[in-house]
């Protein structure tokens, strides 16, 4: 249900107070879990996706904020190896939108994943021998992303070569911001993943900043339906999702201020230190 504009925010700004909806966090810590997009959430938009990184301090926060939740983790489209060099074991990892998983520091992958491998592989060759000029190809294992960011004018052929590789080879095409994927016809994204990592918990809390969050934040419904709490964060960043933001119950500018958020939980809920 879309929120009105008195939708809370959560800030970077010197004096701004967490959010009221954030104290269910606090009362019962061990039973809540902190689950996390990466690019455009913890990560500003770069030009080279491998030099994003997380804000300044936010790794450290989230590992000391790792024993007191009961869970702490990131949910990504970006691939586990990726993810693994950026990212402790202390923190729990789903890269490919839940195709590659990380708890505890063991990897699981997706029981069909392997075999759509040498597929993605195949068809990753064909995109950048005869894809549109200006279109940046990024294999990601058992997915791949097509990017116009850099030429936004090629859009319309983006999407016109992907569904013609989806065609060809099988796999679903779904849209991210300023790109398309291709993945396996598997039933997994960051909903079915959440699903998984968020069992036994009485409180979630998701941040994320694109359309490929929104099944998150329909998981979220299930925890709520079961008498749990589901706290959805929208980031905006300059080229927001409004259906996103609209399904938030806390809206936040920028990856900076989610930073700011995760600054304060550990403040509240661990020793200095």
């Amino acid at each position: 249900m879309p929120k009105s504009r008195t939708t809370p925010t959560i800030s970077a700004a010197p004096g701004s107070r967490l959010p009221k909806i954030f104290e269910r966090v606090l009362v019962s810590p061990s039973t809540a879990g902190l689950f996390l997009d990466f690019d455009g959430t913890l990560s500003d938009f770069v030009d080279d996706p491998a030099a994003a990184r997380p804000h300044d301090g936010a790794v450290d926060d989230l590992v000391a904020l790792a024993p007191v939740l009961g869970r702490v983790a990131i949910m990504s489209g970006r691939p586990l190896a990726f993810l693994e060099a950026v990212f402790p074991t202390a923190i729990d990892l789903s890269g490919l939108y839940g195709l590659e998983i990380r708890v505890g520091g063991v990897r699981t992958d997706h029981d069909q994943a392997g075999a759509w491998r040498e597929v993605v592989d195949d068809i990753a060759s064909m995109a950048r021998a005869r894809g549109p000029e200006g279109m940046r190809v990024e294999p990601k294992g058992v997915s791949l992303t097509l990017h116009y960011r850099e030429h936004p004018e090629i859009e319309a052929e983006v999407r016109t070569w992907a569904a013609t590789l989806a065609a060809r080879s099988g796999l679903n095409v779904r849209s991210a911001r300023m790109s398309v994927e291709l993945h396996p016809p598997i039933e997994a994204d960051k909903g079915t993943a959440i699903t998984q990592l968020a069992d036994g918990l009485d409180v979630v809390v998701y941040a994320g900043d694109d359309v490929g969050d929104l099944p998150a934040f329909g998981a979220l419904d299930g925890l709520q339906a079961a008498g749990g709490t589901g706290i959805r964060i929208a980031v905006r960043n300059a080229e927001p999702s409004e259906a996103l933001v609209a399904a938030a119950d806390v809206v936040a500018e920028c990856p900076a201020d989610v930073a700011a958020l995760l600054r304060t939980l550990r403040r509240r809920l661990t020793r200095p230190g």
